[in-house]
């Protein structure tokens, strides 16, 4: 059974901090095609790469029916380009080797401070007809004498990654408010994922930690590798901005407009299944997928800003 891709995690643990894609290969700026629908890069080949989720083949099965689809409205050949980190798909935005850009919304605002001329056209929701959104939950092995935030004081704390807005920023801005000191009043470990931040807690490499909460309600229960009851949530974030899809601005109008047309209207269960795209059925949101895309832009992500304004931390800030 297909699925859409789930929001963005990282990779896998211990995975390095780079600022390289992975056989990056031709730039996407050098494949420039004619550009006579208004000025702007019109290439043969679309560039589409994701910051990373469980590893780079199970992520680009789950984007290969809204590839097919991209391929099919805008008439181009579309390369799912998988990358080391989150950093990686900002830095291969920004020098032009991707064309679209599935970022978390940390990811994104990085990007747009560090300079990245794109924008974002869509973002992913669970629920058709709902806002986009998700929670980071913080969590602790069944069992623990950790029963709330505050109790993570001098403890052995799970993160994601220093991009990761769920696993990284909004719990630092927790811990923030809680009265705990990030730098000083916690021994910090990057796992690299949501999904290996999840195992490190419950296999007791981590007093407590942080990851998105499909990954500890759904994702690793569905696979086996987690039971219910295996890890408690002791904390839940506000609500966090959704997913957003941003492709690059210096592209020619009408590559633009299809490419938007794809996921504010077609990229979805309903119109991937209705339409052929996936081999069998597209997962919806109560089988361990989101349900698709709807229209966002820069402003959503405001509260995302507001944040960073709170930790002010180093990444919100990067140039």
């Amino acid at each position: 059974m297909s699925r859409l891709p789930r929001r963005p995690a990282a990779a896998v643990l211990g995975v390095a901090a780079a600022f390289l894609m992975a056989a990056c290969g031709q730039s996407a700026a050098t494949n420039t095609g004619n550009a006579a629908d208004g000025g702007g890069r019109n290439p043969d080949e679309l560039v589409l790469a994701a910051v990373p989720s469980e590893n780079a083949q199970s992520l680009q099965q789950a984007y290969q029916p809204i590839i097919s689809l991209l391929q099919k409205e805008t008439g181009k050949k579309v390369r799912f380009q998988s990358a080391t980190d989150y950093a990686a798909v900002i830095e291969a935005q920004r020098t032009d080797k991707v064309d679209i850009a599935q970022y978390g919304p940390l990811s994104y605002v990085l990007a747009k401070n560090s300079g990245v001329k794109a924008s974002p056209i869509a973002a992913q929701t669970v629920t058709k007809g709902a806002e986009p959104g998700y929670k980071s939950y913080g969590i602790t092995k069944a069992g623990s004498p950790i029963k709330s935030i505050a109790d993570f004081k001098g403890k052995k704390i799970c993160f994601v990654d220093p991009n990761s807005t769920s696993g990284y920023l909004y719990p630092k801005a927790a811990l923030l408010q809680a009265g705990i000191d990030p730098a000083k009043d916690i021994t910090p470990v990057m796992t690299g994922g949501h999904d290996a931040s999840v195992l490190a807690v419950n296999s007791g490499q981590c007093d407590a930690g942080f990851a998105e909460d499909s990954m500890v309600d759904k994702i690793l229960i569905d696979k086996g590798q987690l039971k219910p009851g295996d890890v408690n949530t002791v904390w839940k974030s506000d609500v966090i901005a959704g997913s957003p899809v941003a492709i690059s601005d210096d592209l020619a109008p009408d590559v633009k407009a299809k490419i938007t047309d794809v996921f504010q209207n077609k990229a979805n269960v309903d119109y991937l299944n209705a339409n052929g795209f996936c081999a069998t059925t597209c997962k919806a949101a109560d089988d361990a997928g989101d349900w698709g895309y709807v229209k966002v832009d820069d402003t959503f992500y405001a509260g995302v800003r507001k944040v960073c304004a709170t930790t002010k931390d180093k990444q919100c800030t990067a140039s």
